[in-house]
């Protein structure tokens, strides 16, 4: 693991910084909104519980985190769960963390259309990312990703994976993910692009600067992006509607595959090199 790609030392922080969508055809359409997420170590939940007044972990706060909202969603153990979905690879998280990026509920309200898991051996080493999923219809998939030979460099990690579940209803599954994680230190990067078979798609990318989670850094990022959650829930329906009048059109929504898939890297034209697809 590059030194300088070191996980933050605290069991909860705040990352803060823009979101961005840009979709590049069939018509052209770009939108970026503020918004803060949680960084937590799965193993220190008590830890973050207590740092701050004002949030809370699987209990009622004006910030909370509930770990019924991701996962299997039956409130278990979320570090247990990574370490399920991590069996079929043979990857073993003894001794390591799970940094699990994601949004906060908000007044007891969440809706996270992207969650990223980081998977850290005892030596401190990233050895898997898992990106779980869910659309706006109550549907959720999880893409396991453990760290393959050559996709970890200097600028950070990038992983390829074949799309097998609907999100936007403007995009069928004939689709490559090409995801590029700076890993969280002191900022955290994410991007995902999304690709057919002509090329770019559609590009979502998030920046977020780090911040300790104290009561301090919660009312500010409050009082500078109140209402997260309805905030995230009405731009995904009004940029939706926007594209729809830009001439866009709905693509029916298939059956949810298997709720995770484990798979190696595509090829550069897009295709799974060995493809395997099971529930975790």
């Amino acid at each position: 693991m590059s030194p300088t790609f070191l996980p933050p030392p605290a069991a909860a922080s705040l990352m803060i910084g823009p979101v961005m969508h840009a979709r590049m055809k069939p018509v052209e359409h770009r939108f970026s909104y503020e918004v803060f997420s949680l960084l937590l170590d799965l193993d220190r939940l008590d830890e973050a519980d207590r740092a701050s007044r004002l949030f809370a972990v699987n209990r009622f706060n004006l910030v909370s985190f509930r770990e019924s909202d991701h996962g299997v969603r039956d409130g278990s153990s979320l570090r247990r769960h990574v370490d399920r979905l991590l069996e079929p690879t043979g990857i073993d998280l003894t001794g390591g963390r799970v940094l699990l990026l994601c949004y906060p509920r908000i007044l007891g309200h969440v809706f996270n259309p992207l969650s990223v898991y980081f998977a850290y051996a005892v030596s401190g080493e990233l050895v898997a990312a898992i990106y779980e999923v869910r659309n706006t219809f109550g549907e959720q998939h999880t893409y396991v990703a453990p760290v393959a030979p050559g996709e970890f460099g200097p600028a950070g990690l990038r992983q390829e994976r074949v799309k097998q579940f609907y999100v936007s209803p403007f995009n069928g599954l004939a689709m490559t993910y090409r995801f590029r994680l700076r890993p969280p230190t002191d900022d955290v990067a994410v991007r995902i692009l999304e690709c057919d078979s002509d090329g770019p798609l559609l590009a979502a990318t998030f920046h977020g600067r780090r911040e300790n989670l104290t009561t301090a850094t919660l009312l500010a990022a409050l009082r500078r992006y109140p209402l997260l959650t309805f905030k995230v829930v009405a731009g995904i329906h009004w940029e939706a509607l926007r594209l729809w009048i830009k001439g866009m059109r709905l693509v029916p929504r298939p059956a949810p595959p298997p709720p995770a898939s484990y798979g190696d890297p595509v090829t550069a034209t897009g295709h799974r090199t060995t493809a395997r697809s099971t529930g975790p």
